[in-house]
């Protein structure tokens, strides 16, 4: 061969000798010690500028903006919730090994790792699952009106146990609450034991017999609803249903559970998008039908991909359409007034769900849970009570019973309200109402008392309508042209607007 022509095979050999080396150079594994702690992380892989790092509670994720310092690793991750700010995290190498330090959104990481090869990391591989092809439910006829009941999560978050559930179902009908129409007790996040061997998931000790629970609470004229995920791991770190979605509906129908709030939680790794959110969610809806058992359906995705659109066709009863509410008006007028999700989505069948009730918390004012109560039964949303009912006072009791404000929420017509009008921290909301009458609240936003009015014509109702006060339990002298009302700071003034009697033609 001629010696040019033997120099370039010796370089191109050479070149692909080193292109190798320096590939091998950049493929690094390591494993990470270990831990209890968010977000159990146990892998780390890198090759070339890229890398994934594996987790207990969200699988493999993608490395961001991978680069190296030196002999440290710093990168970012994304666990699929677009709100959490993505923060630097560093590996590197001290004197007893590898250390990963960092905030990772709302946890300080610092992870002591080793060193490992390929086939360690390949062991420790996460399991994934294929979702099912789109398709639409039926509806499982329930949920006509907006449910009314209680959940744990406001008061208890997941300190929940057995013994505070009986007390507070017992106390819902001592009440007289279950006959105002409350009557689901939903257990939230902190019930979830262990899965035994062959994977069918325990209570854990705080809820010895569900199915003894859920018994009791039929007896009593209530009914027990549940909590789950879809991910790995439940927002406090339980087990999800990832993996074993139709044992786990086959599980809760056998133990006579009559509601499941699904929340996205983990999940949100594995499912990002509007296809495979709405494929996850379908996939427990279709799962609780083949039970056979009634089972309302609350889907938990915090709004996401228009889920409203879809709600039904994945079997679901109610969608919550925003973050998770705390316990001041803030939170309250943003969830209820500036996150009002679209009316035509809401309906006997699937409701909106602007979260749970804070009432009697202690966080707000009495006006103020009364603009909350307002606001809640106008949008037709679900009614879950949030308080300690064992210990319910009576001015609490009064603004969650109050018949004729219920009566607004739970109009078989089922359709949503709307903002008619806006004035300088003013709102006034409209309902229409199965009889032919309108619910009318005037709101409040402002912090000091405002003199709200406005004329009949501009709500779209005929001059000298009946009209009644229903905090008050008053009928109010009409005036012909509109209303005028003097409305204190956060308050409301929630009226039933009915529309005039037109006289009977006299007979010849």
């Amino acid at each position: 061969m001629h010696m040019i022509g033997r120099l370039a095979l010796w370089f191109a050999a050479t070149l692909v000798v080193a292109a190798h080396c320096c590939a091998a150079d950049l493929r690094s594994d390591w494993i990470f010690t270990p831990s209890t702690e968010f977000p159990q992380l146990t892998t780390l892989s890198i090759e070339g500028q890229t890398g994934s790092i594996r987790s207990l509670w969200y699988g493999d994720l993608p490395l961001l903006n991978l680069h190296r310092d030196g002999e440290r690793l710093i990168f970012q991750i994304d666990n699929g919730n677009p709100r959490l700010e993505k923060h630097d995290l560093t590996l590197a190498p001290t004197a007893t090994g590898w250390v990963l330090t960092g905030q990772l959104w709302d946890t300080q990481l610092n992870v002591t790792a080793r060193k490992a090869d390929r086939r360690e990391v390949e062991a420790r591989a996460f399991p994934t699952y294929a979702l099912p092809r789109l398709r639409d439910l039926p509806d499982n006829g329930l949920a006509r009106t907006p449910p009314m009941g209680w959940n744990s999560w406001n008061k208890f978050a997941e300190h929940i146990d057995e013994k505070t559930l009986r007390e507070v179902a017992d106390s819902l009908v001592s009440t007289g609450l279950r006959d105002a129409g409350y009557v689901y007790v939903n257990i939230d996040d902190g019930w979830q034991g262990i899965r035994d061997a062959g994977g069918k998931l325990q209570p854990n000790s705080r809820f010895p017999d569900m199915k003894k629970l859920a018994d009791y609470l039929h007896s009593r004229g209530l009914k027990l609803g549940i909590y789950s995920s879809p991910g790995p791991k439940s927002c406090a770190g339980y087990p999800g249903t990832y993996g074993h979605v139709t044992q786990d509906a086959q599980t809760w129908a056998a133990w006579g559970i009559d509601y499941l709030k699904y929340d996205l939680c983990s999940g949100e790794a594995f499912y990002h998008t509007y296809e495979t959110v709405r494929a996850t969610y379908q996939q427990m809806g279709a799962a609780l039908q083949a039970t056979g058992r009634p089972i309302v359906y609350s889907l938990c995705e915090y709004g996401r991909f228009n889920v409203g659109a879809w709600g039904r066709k994945v079997g679901g009863n109610l969608w919550r359409t925003t973050r998770d509410i705390s316990d001041d008006f803030p939170s309250m007028a943003k969830n209820g007034f500036d996150q009002a999700a679209p009316a035509e989505n809401a309906g006997p069948g699937g409701w909106n769900d602007p979260d749970m009730l804070e009432i009697g918390n202690g966080g707000m004012t009495a006006e103020e849970y009364r603009t909350h109560m307002s606001l809640w039964s106008l949008l037709a949303a679900p009614l879950l009570l949030g308080n300690d009912i064992r210990s319910i006072s009576p001015e609490t009791l009064a603004i969650v019973a109050n018949p004729e404000v219920l009566a607004i929420d739970q109009d078989p017509l089922g359709r949503q309200a709307r903002m008619a009008l806006r004035k300088a921290g003013s709102e006034i909301w409209i309902k229409p109402l199965a009889d032919g009458s309108s619910a009318v609240g005037l709101f409040n936003r402002s912090t000091s008392p405002v003199q709200l009015s406005v004329a009949w014509s501009e709500l779209g109702i005929g001059p000298r309508p009946r009209v009644r006060d229903l905090w008050r339990h008053v009928d109010l002298e009409s005036a012909a042209d509109g209303v005028a009302t003097a409305v204190p700071p956060h308050g409301v003034v929630l009226l039933k607007v009915r529309p005039a009697v037109t006289p009977s033609p006299s007979s010849p």
